[in-house]
């Protein structure tokens, strides 16, 4: 019913900057929060940023002063900007969002597959 598409990761060096894209497509009548998250190799799962349909943006200790969310809701689209990143920033990127569902005006949470971001010499 709902698919939300990454792109924009892959490998720079430390220091560097990407730009993360998620568009969300399909059955949507409304969307709440659009947020990312990440998981290293061995790790759970982790908050990076969460953008709500309106208010403040909320992230992580780790990413506050170098990474900076934001969405275009006419798109359906969030973004993550990311610079100064670190080799500990590599991990895999999820999007996330809370559709409501056109036709019946279900709530439902959704994931991307993930992009996988590499920060290495």
């Amino acid at each position: 019913q709902v698919q939300l598409v990454e792109s924009g990761g892959g490998l720079v060096q430390p220091g560097g900057s990407l730009r993360l894209s998620c568009a969300a497509s399909g059955s949507i009548f409304a969307i709440g929060a659009m947020g990312w998250y990440r998981q290293a190799p061995g790790k759970q799962r982790e908050l990076v940023a969460r953008i709500p349909s309106g208010g403040t943006t909320n992230y992580a200790d780790s990413v506050k002063g170098r990474f900076t969310s934001s969405r275009d809701n006419a798109e359906n689209t969030v973004y993550l900007q990311m610079n100064s990143l670190k080799p500990e920033d590599t991990a895999v990127y999820y999007c996330n969002a809370d559709v409501i569902l056109a036709g019946n005006y279900a709530r439902r949470e959704y994931w991307g597959r993930g992009t996988q971001v590499t920060v290495s010499s």
